[in-house]
């Protein structure tokens, strides 16, 4: 059983989303929070309280062992792109893309607690 918790329209680009959910990937929910505390990356912020999010949606709907918890798929979806103009020289303008993201992160319970790090 899975417990997924759901991240729309992050204003971050989806490529350096990547970078923070690979850390994680397959790791223990304890060992993965302290990973994206100790992250200096934008992204790590948001990805803690959605961590935290799927975590208590795992207790509370699933009634998993919270020590048992591990991170079991996550990844990022690009979401829509706002297109913006930046004045550049001899009146042209050029297109500034700002990208968004959408981040799916699931948690499951492991069948022996074996840590793995």
């Amino acid at each position: 059983m899975e417990a997924k918790a759901y991240l729309k329209y992050l204003r971050i680009s989806p490529r350096k989303v990547k970078i923070v959910l690979d850390l994680i990937r397959g790791k223990d929910a304890d060992y993965a929070m302290a990973i994206l505390k100790n992250t200096p990356k934008a992204a790590s912020p948001e990805l803690v309280k959605l961590l935290k999010s799927a975590m208590a949606n795992a207790e509370h709907n699933f009634n998993m062992d919270a020590s048992k918890l591990y991170v079991s798929e996550c990844f990022v979806c690009p979401g829509p792109t706002l297109k913006r103009y930046m004045p550049r020289a001899k009146g042209s303008g050029d297109r500034i893309l700002k990208r968004t993201s959408h981040v799916t992160l699931a948690v499951s319970e492991r069948a022996d607690k074996e840590v793995k790090a």
